[in-house]
């Protein structure tokens, strides 16, 4: 019975852990506007936490440099599984402009397994809203599965 509950809850409010792999911060600012009251995402249970080891779902902002490799693969660890990969703007998956660069390890893919993208360089609001669901439902059915 209180499994139940406990599942129901977490369906409900699922968690988001950001990491900036190396962005320009324009995807990080759009990030934060969706959780101010002017979108709210809030309202349908998107929190963002602290750390990778309550998160539900990771997003991922800008294309992995050689400085952030490291970290983001020891974040990823940490982060309990069931989990989602969600990459936000142009830069996680095909590097973007910085494609080629010295500096530039990417893309996110080489790392992990990336469930949802939402495309864009920056994502506008109601884009990223739109993939943070379609995040939320592949988190349920990982965990109906599991």
């Amino acid at each position: 019975m209180f499994k139940k509950i406990i599942d129901n809850s977490m369906a409900k409010s699922p968690w988001i852990y950001h990491i900036n792999t190396g962005s320009c911060n324009g995807c990080d600012i759009e990030l934060v506007s969706v959780i101010t009251p002017r979108y709210d995402a809030e309202r349908m249970g998107f929190k963002l936490t602290g750390t990778p080891r309550h998160a539900d779902i990771v997003v991922v902002s800008g294309p992995v440099t050689s400085q952030s490799k490291e970290r983001l693969v020891r974040t990823l660890a940490q982060v309990p599984e069931p989990r989602v990969i969600v990459s936000l703007g142009s830069c996680p998956r095909p590097c973007n402009v910085f494609k080629g660069s010295y500096s530039v390890e990417g893309p996110l893919d080489k790392f992990c397994e990336v469930d949802v993208s939402v495309a864009g360089c920056t994502p506008k609001p109601e884009a990223i809203i739109d993939g943070l669901a379609l995040a939320a439902q592949i988190l349920k059915e990982k965990r109906r599965q599991k």
